[in-house]
């Protein structure tokens, strides 16, 4: 998988990117098929989770900082 973002040079999207950041919401999600594998993946090649993977309901959720100012979480649905 490979995201981009877009630069934020207008004054709105940076004051919605910074406002969403400061209240620990992430601006996208992912769903993947292992969350506990892609977590251990992605952390190989540097990327740190601000949130690990936690159960809620019937999903498993971890969020990491995208070091471009966005929280990007992935998604692990259950059965």
């Amino acid at each position: 998988m490979e995201f981009g973002l877009e630069p934020n040079a207008h004054p709105a999207s940076r004051a919605y990117q910074e406002a969403l950041m400061a209240d620990g919401i992430p601006v996208s999600a992912f769903s993947v098929d292992d969350i506990e594998a892609e977590v251990a993946r992605l952390e190989t090649i540097g990327v740190e989770f601000i949130q690990p993977p936690v159960k809620a309901g019937g999903a498993t959720m971890a969020v990491f900082d995208d070091t471009c100012g966005n929280l990007i979480q992935l998604v692990e649905l259950h059965d």
